[in-house]
């Protein structure tokens, strides 16, 4: 008996060595504390040509095919009014990450190999690594702008392969691609003033100013998009005459002598010419195309998009109050509310296209790109800008039904089991999913989570479309989740990915954002630059590129960049406070913008909706920002220089788009 129980002791001895190394080398079983994400991310399949998604069988083969494995919960429907546990199924730290729950983050990380998430973005950006990088944004603006005065104006926009001008299509007039955005008021000039001032060039400011007063006119048999003639054109003469008229001058002298509010008489002459798209609906919505001579079109379209139509209110309202005159402001605010009568019923959402005529939504998508992005940032930001609390009302409740039926994955960004948090696209009336691709100008949508404090939410997203430029270079137009793959090849040098990289930087103030736009920045230096400027990138896969330079390029994307580095900028030293607008204008929030002689339109006690009905109007105190100020998700100070993203969900959300 005894040399059975010596047998066994030795045995127990050994197993006990044996556990002790594992768990110091990170070998051993977890115990429960160590979980793993599945290194293969499948997806399910579509059904039939309604365009909703259903499970796929759950056989094993490859991801999107028949017989793949189950995806992503973003595929399932949410918990609608469930506050926490969002569905899917659960997806855990991949093996060699050293979470704190783990024995070998306990142990000093062995077994769990070198971070290097860690290692690229956490801690402090050199001074001079970050000057370097704003002298870079600063030369990438000069060189566009200084090609594009050279080679292309008084023409609308650069075409940078071939160094010339580019106008309207007279030869073609359905091109929209072209039409809707170039008037023949030289564009590109107007949209970057602006720019000029935030880059603290005044001479050049004051030079653009004066060529803009003297050779640009709107008398032109020009059919623009109200939309875009809107942001791109009206918004930039406002901004610019806001910087000129500036007693404070904060950005250096840009005052104009002599100066007579030239371009406020040349906002006001747009806007009139705009007017007739808002007369003969029946809705109030307006078309989506005027002629600058003639008025709406005979033959135009009667169906717009929600975004086009409702995106109106920021310029339209600076204009009434400049001038004292609440046409413009009131043709606007008319829209915006038509629209928002519309929403469905059941879910509180919008769809992307309705008939301007009947009200009918012949486009029933909701989502947060193409189609819809605008509207929901401007219901925020008219609020920040005119104190309207029916615009604050409207934009809750639209964030509400967002939450409820748009967003997808688990509940908290930063914490927790699921797949990372993503907007996805569905029915309008049903929440039901459409399809599973996103679009690049849903990449704003972060930035507009930091104005409302919805900080760490915003986080997670702005990762997920990084995780994308970082696998690209660029961002696709339409990338397919389901797929990992773009849907859309082309790249037009948009800002909305650089837009929310600067504003969480602003809000966070962590390193990890001048690394992204670092990355960003030397993208297109390597990918986009050309013999007079940086081109659209026709594909982002093999990088072939379209002889095409967009003025938001100028008025948004160098915009950002430079402010981004630009830690001493006035935008953010002044005292004064800014907000940009869709198209990247700085507009300052003052007093003077929150006056209006016409408050009966928009009383507080209450008013009528479109159908005479009394719709209450909340007293102040009834009214909050979801998650303003008051009660937003802080970012911790301790966090300043350790990743805003766990490094496990960064290396999740990088093995879903295909990176790893």
């Amino acid at each position: 008996m005894q040399w059975r129980a010596l047998v066994l002791g030795l045995v127990l001895l050994r197993l006990g060595l044996h556990g002790v190394l594992w768990l110091v080398f990170g070998l051993g079983p977890s115990m429960g504390f160590y979980q793993r994400f599945p290194l293969s991310f499948g997806f399910q399949r579509l059904r039939g040509p309604d365009g909703l998604l259903s499970p796929a069988s759950g056989s094993v083969g490859r991801p999107g095919v028949p017989g793949g494995p189950p995806g992503p919960s973003w595929l399932q429907p949410p918990a609608v009014g469930v506050a926490a546990g969002r569905p899917g199924a659960p997806r855990r730290p991949a093996r060699g990450v050293c979470d704190r729950a783990h024995w070998g983050y306990v142990l000093g990380g062995r077994g769990c190999g070198p971070d290097e998430y860690e290692k690229r973005y956490s801690g402090a950006f050199p001074p001079q690594l970050r000057a370097q990088m704003r002298d870079l944004a600063r030369g990438m603006f000069v060189f566009g702008y200084d090609n594009y005065m050279a080679h292309a104006f008084p023409q609308d926009e650069l075409n940078p392969i071939h160094c010339r001008g580019r106008g309207p299509d007279r030869g073609d007039p359905s091109n929209l691609n072209i039409n809707d955005v170039l008037g023949n008021y030289s564009l590109t000039l107007v949209d970057a003033l602006d720019t000029l001032a935030i880059m603290g060039n005044s001479s050049e400011f004051q030079k653009a100013v004066k060529l803009v007063i003297n050779t640009v006119s709107f008398d032109k048999d020009s059919t623009v998009q109200v939309f875009e003639a809107t942001i791109r054109v009206l918004g930039s003469l406002l901004s610019a005459h806001r910087i000129i008229t500036d007693s404070k001058q904060p950005f250096g002298d840009m005052a104009i002598k002599g100066y007579d509010n030239e371009l406020l008489h040349m906002a006001h002459d747009l806007a009139v010419r705009l007017l007739p798209a808002f007369e003969n609906t029946k809705t109030g919505i307006p078309y989506p195309r005027v002629n600058l001579k003639t008025g709406v079109p005979p033959d135009s379209n009667n169906e717009t998009c929600t975004a086009g139509a409702g995106s109106l209110l920021v310029e339209f309202g600076i204009l009434s109050r400049l001038l004292g005159d609440s046409t413009f402001e009131w043709v606007a605010r008319r829209a915006v509310k038509a629209l928002w009568n519309l929403r469905s019923n059941d879910t509180g959402l919008l769809g992307n296209v309705v008939n301007i005529q009947t009200g009918d939504w012949v486009g029933k998508q909701s989502g947060l790109g193409a189609g819809l992005d605008s509207f929901y940032e401007y219901l925020l930001k008219s609020y920040i800008l005119f104190g309207e609390k029916e615009d604050l009302e409207m934009f809750n409740a639209a964030y509400q039904s967002i939450q409820n039926y748009l967003r997808r994955g688990r509940e908290a960004c930063n914490e927790g089991e699921g797949d990372p948090p993503l907007y996805v696209n569905v029915n309008m009336f049903s929440g039901q999913l459409m399809n599973t691709w996103i679009d690049s100008l849903q990449a704003f949508f972060p930035g507009l989570q930091v104005l409302i404090g919805d900080v760490e939410d915003a986080i997670c997203l702005h990762a997920f479309y990084y995780a994308i430029w970082k696998r690209y270079g660029a961002l696709p137009e339409r990338y397919n989740w389901q797929l990992q793959a773009p849907d859309v090849l082309f790249y037009p040098l948009r800002p909305e990915l650089v837009e929310s990289t600067y504003l969480l930087y602003q809000a966070t103030k962590n390193p990890f954002y001048l690394h992204v736009g670092m990355d960003i920045l030397q993208s297109l230096e390597k990918y986009t630059k050309v013999k007079c400027g940086y081109a659209t990138l026709h594909h982002v896969i093999d990088k072939s590129k379209e002889d095409r330079m967009e003025s938001f390029f100028l008025s948004e994307t160098c915009k950002y960049l430079y402010l981004l580095f630009d830690e001493e900028n006035p935008v953010h030293k002044s005292g004064s406070k800014y907000m940009f607008t869709t198209e990247g204008h700085i507009v300052s929030v003052d007093k003077h913008l929150r006056e209006s002689p016409w408050k009966e339109f928009f009383s507080e006690d209450g008013g009528q909706d479109q159908e005479g009905k009394f719709v209450h109007r909340p007293k102040p105190h009834e009214l909050k920002v979801l998650n303003s100020s008051s009660n937003c998700n802080r970012v911790p100070d301790e966090r300043r220089y350790s990743l805003p993203l766990k490094s496990i969900y960064m290396r999740q959300i990088d093995q879903m788009v295909g990176l790893i």
